[in-house]
């Protein structure tokens, strides 16, 4: 038999496939492995994957062409986030993304999960949004946003600007946080706006908004407290959306300088809504005047956040282990209300009050940032109809927040 004799054409192909042999090792998927330590049920658990590590291992992966599938093979919700608007990615390789979010429901006792994330050929399908936030300039600068649980608003610039002539407009100057009271599990932020004032404050089937914030802290909003006097800021001043749904949606509110006891302060809140949570998660990062090594801030909940003619009942639950507020309103008609602040690290300073507000205290240097969380639930939405329901959530809420899921990653065929 002759020797194969090695031509350029044949020489040329030989080396072809050394070069695409690494290609076709490459992954087909990501294996994604989610573990923790508690026995309680973790419901909506958030798993966020750094988009690199999606690249890494699915080279040119693209957010529409992605298939996120639990260890039963069924498809999740998935969102991808690009918190960098101006990243350039000219290649199309994807590179440019944030981060990869699905949710998974934890049941007690299972402390393990995993998942695959796979390109695919099909367009992947767009799925509801549960977490919403915007702007909402038509409406004196409101800046609104919700999940599938409970909604929010805080106050902006138009709402403090004095009217002309007087009574001409709404004026209110407060940097505290509003509550809107949802039943239904979709987005009603744009709907309640349509309608108007006079509809959303009666409950017609999808909620109300039944809180009265007025200058207090609402359900959320912070100060500076020192030590006998709580000193807080205007409306907010700017709004930025950086992701918006399906399954997360974050923002930033930025506070101009208020004087608070001896130095000038101002304030960045970035807020992360979680589809299935009635707590946000804030972190808000003050910067301070001068030489001020550290700051006692304020965390509050109005001390009667009923509307008049409500007759409330308003018992107050304070928590110094776990670090969280709560309350639980019962009103004449418009149901039971719940809300908490919840600090969940060594950050808390202990409890306060003034006149208007229930608070709590956390230490923080400048610059730095204040985890907490803080929200509210209502009894008609069917979740939390009593009070000991509530009091058991935040007991887990506090342990989540202590006890964080970890993942770890690995690229299979």
């Amino acid at each position: 038999m002759n020797a194969l004799r090695l031509t350029p054409l044949r020489a040329a192909a030989l080396l072809a496939a050394a070069l695409l042999a690494p290609c076709a090792r490459a992954a087909e998927k990501l294996v994604i492995t989610a573990a923790h330590d508690l026995a309680l049920a973790r419901p909506s658990e958030t798993i966020v994957v750094p988009w690199a590590e999606v690249n890494r291992a699915l080279p040119h992966a693209l957010l529409q062409k992605l298939a996120v599938k639990d260890s039963a093979g069924r498809v999740l919700p998935y969102q991808v986030t690009n918190v960098a608007p101006l990243a350039k990615d000219p290649e199309k390789r994807g590179a440019a993304y944030g981060e990869l979010i699905f949710q998974y429901d934890f049941a007690a006792g299972e402390r393990s999960a995993s998942f695959t994330v796979e390109k695919t050929e099909e367009l992947a399908p767009v799925f509801p949004v549960k977490a919403f936030a915007r702007a909402v300039p038509e409406r004196l600068d409101d800046f609104a946003w919700e999940n599938d649980r409970i909604a929010h608003r805080a106050y902006g610039p138009a709402l403090a600007a004095p009217s002309e002539p007087p009574g001409a407009k709404e004026v209110l100057v407060t940097s505290g946080i509003d509550v809107w009271c949802k039943r239904v599990r979709y987005p009603i932020v744009d709907r309640w706006y349509n309608k108007g004032h006079d509809h959303y404050h009666t409950d017609e089937g999808e909620g109300m908004d039944l809180y009265s914030v007025g200058p207090s802290r609402g359900c959320g909003g912070t100060g500076i407290w020192d030590g006998s006097r709580l000193h807080v800021g205007r409306n907010y001043q700017t709004a930025r959306v950086l992701a918006n749904g399906p399954v997360r949606a974050v923002f930033e509110l930025t506070y101009e300088t208020w004087a608070a006891g001896g130095v000038f302060v101002s304030e960045t809140k970035r807020f992360t809504v979680d589809a299935g949570h009635n707590l946000d998660r804030v972190e808000s990062t003050f910067t301070a005047s001068g030489k001020s090594p550290e700051l006692t801030v304020a965390i509050g909940l109005h001390k009667n956040p009923a509307d008049k003619g409500q007759d409330p009942s308003v018992d107050v639950i304070r928590n110094p282990a776990d670090g969280w507020l709560a309350q639980w309103v019962a009103q004449k008609t418009n149901g039971e209300l719940g809300a908490a602040v919840l600090v969940p690290s060594a950050a808390f300073a202990g409890f306060a009050e003034d006149d208007r507000n229930l608070l709590v205290l956390a230490k923080v240097a400048p610059g730095q940032p204040l985890t907490y969380y803080a929200g509210a639930a209502w009894s008609r939405a069917g979740d939390f109809t009593t009070r000991e329901a509530w009091l058991t959530h935040l007991e887990a809420c506090a342990a989540r927040a202590r006890h964080p899921v970890k993942i770890t990653l690995e690229a299979a065929k």
